[in-house]
């Protein structure tokens, strides 16, 4: 059997392109994301399947089983664990953590991990603004929106990003469009679906393109 470390980044991946651990996933999908020959994918789910992770059909893909659904939750947990330690405590910026939360991830030891999230003092979001399981593998979720479905008017908090590479992420701190932000969507332009916004922390106004606005997510205040 391949390393540990091999077997929880598969079921990682697995994890995140399934729809809430309910859809199948294909396995050139899943060779497309993890950057490897469909070949070697198909080889590891079913030994994936053997060790009961995964439930594998030949021309279906992969599903997750409730053990395997477990242990992606596990390191997913982890992984943005260490993105906040890394970006809070050790001033990594957030495009900079998610490559090194990966090499983290992988460290095994329960403790280690439980009191990390003590001295954190129990985050709930990572960096970017997504969810982190808690010790029991649950996932509380903030009622968040995309930015570019919001309507002239609606104010929120910018709570997190679709897009999770260095180029956007640099791009938007040189806006600063940053998480936590508090803004006001203050006009839709109907050529080219661009918005007008203000950042009301700052008293400033800044034009986002609809590609942008696709990728900002927001909790609209009530």
């Amino acid at each position: 059997m391949q390393s540990s470390n091999s077997v929880e980044n598969y079921i990682k991946g697995i994890y995140n392109l399934s729809n809430d651990n309910r859809d199948w996933v294909s396995t050139k999908d899943l060779a497309d994301k993890m950057n490897i020959k469909p070949s070697s994918v198909t080889d590891m789910a079913q030994k994936l399947s053997s060790r009961k992770l995964v439930s594998y059909q030949k021309y279906k893909g992969v599903h997750l089983t409730n053990q395997g659904n477990k242990l992606a939750l596990k390191v997913i947990r982890k992984h943005r664990l260490w993105e906040v330690f890394l970006h809070q405590t050790l001033g990594f910026s957030w495009d900079e953590v998610h490559e090194i939360a990966e090499q983290l991830e992988h460290i095994a030891s329960p403790e280690l991990v439980k009191r990390l999230d003590k001295f954190l003092n129990y985050p709930k979001f990572d960096p970017h603004g997504d969810p982190i399981p808690d010790i029991d593998g649950k996932i509380k979720a903030a009622k968040r929106v995309l930015m570019s479905d919001c309507s002239i008017h609606d104010e929120g908090q910018l709570v997190g990003v679709n897009d999770s590479s260095t180029s956007f992420l640099q791009f938007l701190e040189s806006k600063q469009l940053i998480l936590g932000i508090n803004l006001k969507i203050k006009d839709k332009h109907e050529f080219d679906q661009s918005m007008d916004i203000e950042l009301i922390d700052i008293n400033q106004i800044l034009n986002v393109s609809h590609s942008v606005a696709s990728n900002l997510f927001l909790v609209k205040d009530k």
